[in-house]
């Protein structure tokens, strides 16, 4: 059994009160972080120290953590470039969370497990029967021929898509009210940061668990 989860932008509650609810057995089943850990929320930092502790105190083979769109923004922004694009996206929050409401944002420092995490984040990971990828896939295009913008970015054409692509993708990104089910595609970004839900999926058995504030 897989467990995957959606977009949790520094929402710690919903992670923590997800975990009580699913309690998933990591030892004999995998579970998949579909990326966006961090920002917009006020918890980013603490939700980093959460999955690294599940590493920890886990099989840690069975954690995949995915990248995000806003982990790669903040890797940019930690090395100098497009300052402006991640905390006019919500990296605002994600600076207060390291250095404090007035941190001086010159001081970049990470804690180290911090920043191998983030160092080692997959843009995907792929089993016999689904891709796991943060924004979804360009229609069309074999998994090897993506490029990394489209799967950390990509919407529309691809949730419009109706394009087989061989397995069923679960994907993250694009925050909806509820899950998005096709036969293409499965979405799980509920929209936690924005006052609606944090979502699990099980695969294959295709059972959501949700929870709200």
């Amino acid at each position: 059994m897989i467990y995957a989860i959606g977009d949790i932008h520094g929402c710690l509650y919903h992670l923590e009160k997800l975990f009580d609810l699913v309690n998933p057995d990591l030892d004999r089943h995998q579970l998949v972080f579909m990326g966006d850990y961090i920002d917009r929320g006020a918890k980013s930092a603490e939700v980093i120290d959460f999955i690294i502790d599940l590493k920890k105190n886990y099989n840690p083979e069975n954690i995949i953590c995915l990248m995000g769109n806003h982990e790669r923004m903040f890797l940019d922004y930690l090395d100098g470039k497009e300052e402006l694009l991640f905390l006019m996206n919500g990296g605002v929050t994600t600076v207060a969370s390291y250095w404090g409401d007035y941190g001086d944002r010159l001081n970049r420092s990470l804690p180290p497990e911090h920043w191998d995490f983030y160092e080692t984040l997959k843009l995907y990971f792929e089993t016999d029967d689904y891709i796991f990828v943060h924004a979804g896939l360009k229609p069309g295009l074999p998994l090897a021929a993506q490029s990394e913008d489209d799967l950390l970015w990509i919407r529309k054409e691809f949730i419009q898509s109706e394009y087989d692509f061989g397995r069923r993708v679960i994907f993250g990104h694009t925050p909806m009210r509820s899950p998005l089910v096709m036969p293409n595609k499965i979405g799980i970004d509920t929209g936690a940061v924005y006052g609606n839900k944090l979502t699990c999926v099980l695969l294959p058995e295709e059972k959501f668990y949700s929870v709200s504030e």
